[in-house]
């Protein structure tokens, strides 16, 4: 019974935020933790979390079962800044470029995605990282700017198995597979994993 209101009372928030920010390319799994600032014309797959404190400039897209910590930013490179002879608060924005965010990924709090990069599947950007170019798929990334300081998985080998099995999990199956305190609650879910 607590499942189900806590599952209920989720819905009912990720449709209150979505509809108060205006995200209509935003799946309905998709949840916040608290308030954001973002562009309404994200493209948002399903099972993402957005923590408190999000800033999303436009023309985003995000992949399925990404997650954002709270306070991340992708910003930037909008403001012309080489226009001789005009100070840069005169010489207006330039067209922002898309930005993407892919599959699998988890950004860590505090970090600054600047706009017009991917960030590519399966990748980990830690906090406090400053994103300013493309990652490589699985890549855990960190510092300012941001380089890949580690592989995500040990060998080739585990990173195919795991791409491999996320690729079967249906999003119903996803709904299935909550984590509290790192366990899986649901007997389904266990079942999905092995």
């Amino acid at each position: 019974m607590n499942k189900t209101i806590r599952k209920l009372g989720r819905r009912v928030k990720a449709w209150y935020y979505r509809r108060k920010l205006n995200l209509k390319d935003v799946d309905k799994s998709v949840y916040f933790g608290g308030h954001s600032k973002i562009s309404p014309d994200i493209i948002v797959g399903h099972h993402v979390y957005f923590g408190p404190g999000c800033n999303i400039y436009p023309n985003v897209e995000v992949g399925d079962f990404t997650l954002f910590a709270n306070n991340i930013s992708i910003i930037g490179g909008d403001h012309r800044y080489d226009v001789v002879g005009l100070p840069v608060g005169l010489t207006g924005r330039d067209v922002i470029k898309k930005t993407l965010i892919g599959r699998d990924c988890w950004i860590g709090a505090h970090s600054i995605i600047k706009c017009g990069v991917t960030v590519a599947d399966g990748c980990i950007v830690a906090a406090g990282a400053v994103v300013t170019k493309d990652t490589e798929p699985y890549g855990i990334y960190a510092g300012v700017p941001a380089i890949r300081i580690k592989e995500r998985f040990s060998s080739e080998e585990d990173m195919k198995k795991h791409i491999e099995m996320i690729s079967k999990i249906s999003f119903e199956e996803a709904d299935a597979l909550s984590l509290i305190n790192g366990k899986l609650i649901d007997s389904k879910a266990i079942d999905i994993v092995k």
